[in-house]
């Protein structure tokens, strides 16, 4: 694995590329509106990361982040994710994306519409309940008591240990929660969101976890 390609590069995405910059990963990042206004995050990156278009960044990724608006998914490229490990990190909040009927009623995750998009590429939900500045923040070396957890969901369980090995090389412990359809246990409101917990506290939060017709 050598290079992680960032299809959205707000908030998430460019503490991610320092993330994976630091971890001796090349960089490709990507947005919406060009290549050219991601020269200043690439200037601060240094000579690992270039900005490219969303095609370039899923071509050239060995893990893919997709990191974007909810209504960019119909956008994320599929033909160069296909057997890719894609990192998604998005939460449904429907004052900014709009009522979503599928997300409102439950029947199904953010993260299971995106694996629906890319149907052979492999989809985990993660940094997904992290305020962006605590990916460097609050990152801490393995073996360190109280150390935050982040959890992660995906269908493929070699995807998911690829993805913890990522999160655990940033600074992170893991709570594997199985499947992607297990990933709404840490969706926006539920009791492990945002707030930061050690593993053995974060397994307990999610155990509390009701769905939103629940509360």
């Amino acid at each position: 694995m050598t290079t992680i390609g960032l299809i959205g590069s707000g908030h998430i995405g460019s503490q991610l590329a320092r993330v994976a910059i630091a971890q001796g990963y090349d960089v490709v990042l990507s947005n919406s509106r060009g290549p050219e206004t991601l020269q200043d995050l690439v200037a601060e990156l240094g000579p690992k990361a270039r900005a490219g278009t969303p095609q370039e960044a899923a071509e050239a990724a060995d893990i893919a982040v997709v990191t974007t608006p909810l209504a960019a998914i119909p956008t994320v490229p599929v033909a160069p994710l296909v057997g890719k490990v894609v990192i998604e990190t998005n939460n449904y909040y429907p004052q900014r994306d709009g009522q979503i009927a599928e997300l409102d009623d439950e029947s199904t995750t953010v993260s299971e519409l995106l694996q629906r998009h890319l149907p052979e590429s492999k989809v985990v939900k993660a940094f997904n309940h992290i305020a962006a500045p605590h990916i460097t923040e609050h990152a801490k070396p393995a073996g360190t008591p109280g150390r935050r957890a982040l959890a992660i969901a995906g269908d493929d369980a070699e995807a998911r240990a690829t993805v913890a090995a990522f999160i655990d090389a940033a600074g992170f412990d893991v709570v594997d929660l199985g499947p992607l359809a297990e990933g709404w246990r840490i969706q926006r409101d539920t009791p492990g969101y945002v707030a930061p917990f050690d593993a053995d506290e974060l397994k307990v939060k999610i155990g509390e976890a009701k769905r939103y017709r629940d509360m």
